[in-house]
């Protein structure tokens, strides 16, 4: 479950907010604080003001597999074994559990003839996959992704959304999909910082029919 409470920073106010559903989507225009809201749930930036928990725990002493939308900026090693193995190399994990773990991610994705190639010969796509395969080798208690499928193709996609399924692992993503959105439990729809709307995809989405948001698989009545 993550609360919220009382939660200032920068762009975000968020006075309350609870999300207790295993899959939750952020959806909203370009400003609207996604990203934001994203890394503090993910650790990466602490509240000036508020509370924010995961389980009753502050994000930063949660275990989070965190992927950007430009995964490529944040690689850290020139081969991908190395880069999925990236968790492990500040830690006192052994290289036969490192090994077990690295190849037990990309096998998720069905990208284990990856493993020895180098990051730079990657295409956008498989770097993104190589980035999520490092989100999840360690295991984490959450899974936050930031608008990853912005850069990818159908295909890659659902690679990731079955590999999510496959993992078991809680989601909170970003997505200016409103078709992946609306697949979601819960859906937060984000407007200057403030929650506008929360609920499941029917209570958010009934009142955007005609907006630019509103998924078209049910405009299609698809």
């Amino acid at each position: 479950m993550i609360s919220i409470k009382a939660l200032r920073h920068h762009l975000l106010d968020i006075p309350d907010l609870t999300l207790d559903t295993h899959s939750i989507a952020v959806i909203g225009h370009n400003g609207a604080g996604k990203t934001t809201l994203l890394e503090v749930l993910a650790g990466m930036d602490r509240p000036l003001a508020g509370d924010v928990l995961i389980d009753g725990i502050e994000p930063c002493k949660r275990r989070v597999g965190w992927v950007g939308e430009f995964p490529d900026r944040t690689m850290l090693f020139s081969k991908v074994y190395d880069e999925v193995a990236s968790s492990f190399r500040f830690t006192k994990v052994d290289a036969e559990e490192t090994d077990r773990e690295v190849k037990s991610a990309l096998a998720l994705l069905g990208k284990e003839g990856l493993i020895d190639r180098s990051t730079r010969s990657l295409s956008g796509g498989e770097k993104a996959l190589v980035a999520f395969a490092a989100a999840i080798a360690n295991r984490p208690d959450i899974l936050i992704l930031d608008e990853v499928d912005s850069h990818l193709d159908e295909i890659s996609s659902e690679i990731i959304d079955d590999a999510v399924s496959a993992s078991g692992l809680p989601v909170v993503y970003c997505t200016q999909d409103m078709d992946r959105a609306a697949k979601a439990e819960t859906v937060v729809l984000m407007e200057r910082g403030r929650v506008s709307s929360c609920g499941t995809p029917s209570e958010v989405f009934t009142d955007m029919e005609g907006s630019c948001l509103y998924p078209s698989i049910w405009r299609l009545g698809l």
